[in-house]
């Protein structure tokens, strides 16, 4: 018996080209359809972070005057401070600290712009300068601020006395952060220029006090009124104290210390970024400033004369 083969090239040649065909017909494999999804992911993230990235550079009315972060010293108001800032870091990289940071999606507005987060680190005026608002090329950081006591960041609010130490009738011993902490801060009394990290700074209290020992504010002030003016520089003494701890004697007549913020404050966050507590009891309110007027020197400049 003949046995019957297929041995004409032409034919399997064929066969091939029509397995192929539909093969195709049957769209897209598993890895073609991801990397469909993958891409428009893409796009609708870039289209979110270019409405952002927009949203920076062009405030929108009636968020634009609520402060979600705090700003650098001597910063104006919310939208004119967003529209005039370009984003260049200059600021940031002449912070001594290392308090100042670009902003990113985290707060969705203001992207690449100024900003401070006082409980990582403050704002503790180891340069009496003012190198940032020195640095700004915009005037988004005013230049007419001379002076730390001039600047208005916030004001110091005690927001939980339950975590309040000294309210407790608490002492502190130990650091203040934590060993595991990197923020770092001025120490008059070891280096007035140099920061040193927190971490190496112990502290023993009776009764916690660590936000009044602290504040650049009020140290400067205890040192103008025994007549040691920083640097030999009289305009550099706070008119007003920032910050105390006052005797408080509650309706049962149990008493207790508290701190109480003054006119002083400027809202550098310092006693934010010092409190023990697990969570910050006393934080910086971004939306409302000391009732203090400024000083003379920072109004003529401001008007523009000389």
């Amino acid at each position: 018996m003949n046995q019957v083969t297929n041995d004409n090239p032409e034919q399997k040649t064929t066969s091939k080209k029509n397995i192929k065909k539909k093969h195709i017909a049957r769209g897209p494999g598993r890895r073609a359809q991801e990397s469909r999804r993958q891409f428009l992911r893409s796009v609708a993230l870039t289209a979110g972070v270019t409405g952002i990235s927009l949203a920076g550079f062009i405030p929108l009315r009636g968020h634009a005057d609520t402060r979600l972060i705090m700003r650098p010293p001597g910063a104006l108001d919310e939208k004119n401070y967003l529209a005039s800032c370009i984003k260049c870091g200059q600021c940031v990289q002449v912070c001594p600290v290392n308090a100042v940071k670009l902003d990113d999606l985290e707060h969705g507005f203001g992207l690449g712009s100024a900003y401070i987060d006082a409980r990582k680190q403050a704002c503790d005026f180891s340069c009496d300068g003012l190198q940032c608002v020195l640095a700004c090329p915009t005037g988004s950081l005013t230049h007419n601020l001379d002076y730390a006591k001039d600047t208005r960041m916030g004001l110091a609010k005690l927001d939980k006395p339950k975590l309040c130490l000294a309210v407790a009738g608490k002492g502190f011993k130990g650091l203040a952060r934590g060993s595991d902490y990197d923020g770092v801060l001025r120490y008059e009394e070891i280096d007035r220029w140099n920061p040193i990290p927190l971490k190496d700074h112990p502290y023993d209290v009776e009764i916690c006090d660590l936000c009044v020992q602290a504040c650049p504010i009020e140290q400067r002030y205890n040192q103008c009124q025994d007549g040691q003016y920083p640097s030999g520089d009289k305009n550099q003494c706070p008119p007003e104290r920032a910050i105390g701890l006052e005797l408080i004697e509650q309706k049962n007549g149990v008493k207790h210390m508290k701190p109480v913020i003054y006119d002083g404050c400027v809202g550098c966050g310092v006693c934010e970024m010092i409190c023990p507590a697990e969570q910050a009891a006393i934080v910086i309110d971004y939306n409302q400033v000391t009732k203090m007027p400024l000083s003379a020197e920072y109004i003529k400049k401001s008007e523009g004369h000389s």
